[in-house]
């Protein structure tokens, strides 16, 4: 419970409870043997407190009262170092999971009113599961005690089943509809509008979590430095609803944690000069954000999953050989020609892992990009080892055939992104891609489609041919009579142009 103020936190103040469960006898021996020896007895009986405000046969909400009840049941005093307990063991509640608190304004009251919020204490399984939980109950009281404990909550099974008796268990269970038939051909809109409205809106707000806000306005003004220049704008974001709805929808968009946000809001340019949240600068940045982020992950995890690759596996659990059919077999490149024939290179292809191919490939060490870049495809796209095998087949033949080829990291990306796509995850699969791929027709037609048809269309329909001129022989002489002919033209038009208009 976060509080600037014991003003904002007195006996004065209402407050009621809400809770989804009812406590059974398991609940209540967690609570006084796991969870009261983290928080104190004084922090369990106010939880116990809060959960009596309600029937045990019923959920939901308590009635609105003063806080004064709480401080003079519990046996505290009402002054300000009872208020300091009481907030100290709420935190303490909350900090464990038990407890979860709201705070309201009222503006017709003028004054906040507080909710309280229970959560159920955790099964044994889940709370030993739980790392933090368990080393605080540890530091608490001790490590044997812990052990003991979670004896204590495990009665184990019967010594007649041992690991045969497991091995050989088998679910005999019958399902819902073998038993039961529902008449789905009429729908009773009535009835289900019914149930929803009936439902309380707190169980309709948890079947809609995409509308629950990630952080309030607290969260976001607790991280942010006090001498930050868009400190005021974001001080302004605290009665403004709509800015705070765009902001974690930013958040749940990108993946992004409260320091992300306020790191982001933090920036110049995120808001303008009357104090407005430019969302698309917000949105351009976060995207920057998660684009880095999911690198650095990606990176972390090639990292984590190389240091971590288990030992080869023993003697008696070789993995299986698996045979080649003829159809599939792919030729030997020329690396190959001299080690081994086209059946000893095709089952080497389909059992080998990539990395020992690629070592056949090499004579000495493997170049540092081409392991980086096969590592990626085989920790993070989970491409099956013999689809990468055919992978570096291809590649490797690209190369041989063309000595100008260059192989980078962005071509073997997209090479492993349409295999992705495709979907081949087989030995089968991944040689008919690679023979549609090497087919020049059969590739031309993948990648153009459509586009040469309405090519030859347009072709067909374009311009009309233009007639071509036709080399014909020059008359180079002309004859008496068509000279003096055309000499009697001459002087007709030459008179006819002296002749005075009228």
């Amino acid at each position: 419970m976060r509080m600037k103020s014991l003003l904002h936190y007195t006996e004065h103040h209402r407050y009621y409870t809400y809770r989804d469960f009812s406590l059974s006898s398991l609940d209540d021996r967690m609570l006084t043997l796991v969870y009261q020896p983290m928080v104190g007895a004084s922090a369990v009986a106010l939880y116990r407190l809060l959960a009596q405000h309600l029937p045990s046969e019923q959920t939901g909400y308590s009635k609105t009262e003063q806080q004064r009840g709480l401080f003079l049941t519990l046996g505290i005093e009402p002054n300000d170092r009872g208020r300091t307990l009481m907030v100290e063991n709420a935190s303490k509640l909350e900090a464990v999971g038990l407890l979860q608190t709201h705070r309201l304004y009222m503006p017709e009251q003028d004054q906040y009113m507080y909710e309280y919020e229970l959560q159920q204490p955790l099964p044994p399984s889940d709370f030993f599961a739980t790392q933090h939980l368990t080393l605080l109950l540890r530091d608490r009281i001790g490590k044997f005690a812990v052990l003991a404990l979670q004896e204590r909550f495990w009665n184990g099974e019967p010594e007649e089943l041992g690991e045969n008796g497991r091995a050989a268990k088998e679910n005999i269970s019958q399902p819902f509809y073998e038993i039961f038939e529902l008449n789905t051909h009429v729908i009773d809109y009535e009835l289900e509008q019914a149930l929803t409205e009936a439902s309380p809106a707190r169980r309709q707000s948890k079947n809609m979590p995409a509308e629950d806000p990630l952080f309030d306005y607290s969260d976001v003004i607790l991280h942010f430095p006090r001498g930050a220049r868009n400190r005021p704008f974001v001080e302004g974001l605290r009665h403004n609803r709509e800015q705070m709805g765009m902001i974690n929808h930013v958040a749940r968009k990108f993946d992004l944690n409260v320091e992300d946000i306020v790191r982001l809001l933090d920036e110049e340019g995120i808001f303008s000069g009357d104090g407005e949240l430019l969302l698309d600068n917000l949105q351009s940045r976060a995207n920057l954000t998660f684009r880095q982020t999911a690198k650095r992950t990606e990176e972390r995890q090639v990292r984590a999953a190389r240091a971590v690759r288990p030992e080869e596996p023993a003697a008696e659990e070789m993995p299986v050989e698996h045979a080649v059919e003829m159809e599939y077999y792919l030729e030997v490149p020329s690396q190959f020609q001299s080690k081994c024939d086209i059946h000893q290179y095709n089952m080497l292809l389909r059992n080998e892992p990539y990395t020992g191919l690629l070592r056949n490939f090499f004579p000495g060490t493997v170049p540092g990009p081409w392991l980086d870049m096969f590592s990626k495809i085989d920790l993070s796209y989970k491409l099956p080892g013999e689809v990468i095998n055919v992978l570096i087949h291809y590649l490797v033949t690209l190369l041989g055939k063309d000595g100008d080829q260059r192989i980078s990291r962005n071509f073997v990306d997209s090479i492993a992104s349409n295999m992705l796509l495709r979907q081949i995850d087989t030995y089968e699969k991944a040689v008919r891609y690679i023979r549609d791929q090497a087919n020049p027709k059969r590739q031309a037609a993948a990648q153009s489609g459509g586009t040469r048809t309405r090519t030859a269309g347009k072709a067909a329909r374009g311009k009309p041919e233009l007639p071509i001129v036709q080399n014909s022989p020059v008359q180079t002489a002309v004859s008496d009579e068509e000279f003096a002919e055309y000499v009697r033209m001459a002087e007709e038009m030459k008179a006819s142009k002296a002749k005075p208009q009228k």
